[in-house]
């Protein structure tokens, strides 16, 4: 017979209690606001404005949805948001992954004047006016290429990478295969990128992420409509309902679009974060990782 002790004292016990009590309240407070949108846009608008939609949907429709997805333009945002999250990302992690290893090494000259240089532009920029006038004098306003360009470079990223690469790739690791012979280009690709999965999903998840929820730049420097990331077009329609409008003189049918319209808002935020939330749980086993590993020194 075996007897087992416990270390843990009774107020160790208590104390475990109160922490996990704690962070299930915590979880609720952090899933309820989302779990309600979702049963909102399902529901009664009446109900839902009455504030009798709280935990369970109620007269359960998807009317809000109905005009959403009737509504072409979703499609085309669709198409051109996942075009630009696309080549974005792609442009992204071709500048950063590469540009964060190199500034990691330490026989690199001028690294520190680098690193210092970019940390300055974190605090300081020209403004918009500049940025506008420079955008338009490359040709990119109103071309797809400006919402690729614009947001694939962080030198918050670089930075994060940069620390990765220091705590995980040492230095005597590239010396010795630089003495079997293999360039420092088939070093990076054969054996610093197998080793990088976590920094590169991290990096994809945040780039991804930011080209996706992109909106001020499609509003400030695209002017034609087939060229709108979704985010604008969804702000048009939540905004300007031009999908409810309809050109109809009929009062009864405007009052029941502009009943719906209450629910709309919640339909368009389920519709915008959907992709997001899909795509997190193939780089969550990476996201901790990278992250945690990536914030050990600097």
């Amino acid at each position: 017979m075996q007897v087992k002790f416990s270390n843990e004292s009774r107020e160790d016990k208590i104390f475990d209690i109160f922490i996990t009590i704690v962070f299930i309240l915590l979880l609720f407070l952090v899933l309820y606001p989302l779990y309600f949108i979702v049963i909102a846009s399902i529901s009664n608008p009446d109900l839902v404005s009455s504030g009798q939609v709280l935990f369970l949907p109620k007269q359960v429709n998807f009317e809000a949805y109905k005009y959403i997805f009737r509504d072409t333009r979703i499609w085309r945002g669709y198409a051109n948001t996942i075009q630009y999250t696309f080549f974005g990302t792609f442009f992204a992690l071709l500048l950063t992954i590469p540009s964060g290893y190199a500034l990691s090494r330490k026989d690199m000259k001028g690294k520190n004047f680098i690193m210092k240089y970019m940390v300055f532009t974190m605090y300081f920029g020209g403004g918009l006016i500049p940025k506008y006038l420079v955008i338009k004098n490359l040709g990119l306003i109103d071309t797809p290429f400006v919402l690729m360009v614009l947001g694939s470079f962080s030198v918050f990223n670089l930075i994060i990478t940069r620390t990765y690469f220091l705590s995980t790739i040492p230095i005597e690791l590239q010396e010795a295969a630089e003495i079997d012979g293999c360039s420092i280009l088939r070093f990076f690709i054969a054996i610093v990128l197998p080793l990088s999965k976590s920094i590169i999903a991290i990096m994809l998840l945040y780039y991804a992420v930011g080209h996706w929820n992109s909106f001020f730049n499609g509003l400030m420097y695209i002017k034609s409509d087939h060229l709108y990331p979704l985010q604008v077009i969804l702000r048009d329609i939540l905004i300007s309902g031009q999908n409810l409008q309809a050109d109809s003189t009929d009062m009864d049918y405007i009052l029941e679009m502009e009943r719906i319209s209450r629910t709309i808002r919640y339909g368009v935020i389920i519709v915008s974060t959907l992709p997001v939330l899909i795509l997190y749980p193939f780089v969550q086993k990476h996201f901790v990782k990278g992250v945690m590993i990536g914030s050990i020194k600097g």
